[in-house]
């Protein structure tokens, strides 16, 4: 019989191969384990031994986190991450059980696409965020730092000529540069001083955050390119609901984290799901999630491949201005 730990086991162990099993599985679980999950899942009128497709999930809309406590069983939080937003808006909160557990989940996964922490140097540029408490993405990077053993990582709030200074100091170094930062930074550096960082490898995530006018992801990073001589911009593509994260190689491209699958939906009839090469809503199975929600109906618009990798083309009509890297058409 499934329990919760079984699933934080499976968890480090679910390939392409294994996945589908584990995610209906746990659906089948949070379907009766979580209160309020069950009682949507009624109110679809779904029967959970009769789903045996993981695009017949439902998906729960993202905005719940805003409203409920989205938890699986009876557990007590270790700390909530809070989302961005605006005065008076209201916010996500996600539960964690355990901040450690998180973060080397994390870490497991930055580590699969690009190497171990321990060959960078990791300078953040999130100020944004690090006005704010409870941010998942700062948790996640203030683990990064410490993990990379360098006595030169560390944050930055709006200090931009001492990261400037700091990336010339490190070029000598025998690790890798890592710069990461909020979008809207990135771009305010990239057009204010137009450094020569054809040796750094350059993160972007967060959005605007209302600072500046929203674009698209492809034109933000030709500014980035240009301006910055780098060949390649890399993205994050991770938020407050979910303790997985996916990341670009360079491009418009997302891979996912094994513990995730992204499936679109049809955005004028959510219950057509599995659609390949066309947009439309992007739901996330998130397996790490599997002591909350794992089955999320995002407010994001995309299109997937055959392989699984996806796009993120903007935001769907009347949803909140999130920080999780989206650049409307």
């Amino acid at each position: 019989m499934d329990t919760i730990k079984s699933f934080e086991l499976l968890l480090h162990e679910v390939n392409a191969q294994t996945f589908d099993e584990i995610a209906l599985r746990l659906f089948r679980y949070q379907a009766q384990h979580n209160p309020v999950y069950s009682q949507y899942v009624n109110a679809l009128r779904i029967h959970p031994a009769a789903v045996t497709d993981v695009t017949k999930i439902p998906f729960l809309p993202i905005r719940f986190f805003k409203e409920y406590s989205l938890k699986t069983g009876e557990w007590n939080q270790e700390t909530i991450f809070e989302s961005s937003g605006t005065t008076g808006m209201i916010t996500s909160r996600h539960a964690v059980f355990s901040l450690s557990e998180y973060c080397q989940h994390a870490q497991s996964i930055f580590e699969q696409e690009f190497g171990s922490l321990t060959n960078y140097h990791f300078l953040a540029l999130l100020p944004s965020y690090l006005e704010r408490g409870n941010s998942s993405l700062v948790a996640m990077i203030h683990y990064f730092i410490q993990k990379t053993g360098s006595s030169s990582s560390g944050f930055y709030l709006h200090n931009e000529e001492q990261l400037l200074a700091d990336v010339e100091r490190l070029k000598s170094s025998d690790k890798k540069i890592i710069v990461w930062g909020v979008t809207y930074a990135l771009l305010d550096i990239a057009e204010k001083f137009a450094p020569n960082w054809a040796d750094v490898l350059v993160f972007e995530t967060g959005g605007m955050k209302g600072r500046r006018k929203e674009i698209t992801r492809e034109a933000l990073h030709e500014i980035l390119k240009k301006n910055l001589k780098i060949d390649k911009v890399y993205s994050e593509y991770g938020m407050t609901e979910l303790l997985s994260q996916a990341y670009s190689r360079g491009g418009n491209v997302f891979y996912p984290a094994p513990s995730m699958k992204v499936i679109i939906r049809d955005i004028t009839d959510p219950l057509r799901k599995g659609l390949q090469h066309e947009t439309g809503g992007i739901n996330v199975i998130d397996l790490a999630n599997f002591r909350t929600i794992a089955f999320i109906e995002t407010e994001d618009l995309g299109k997937i491949d055959e392989k699984g990798h996806f796009e993120v083309l903007g935001r769907s009509d009347n949803s909140d201005v999130r920080g999780c890297n989206l650049l409307v058409e």
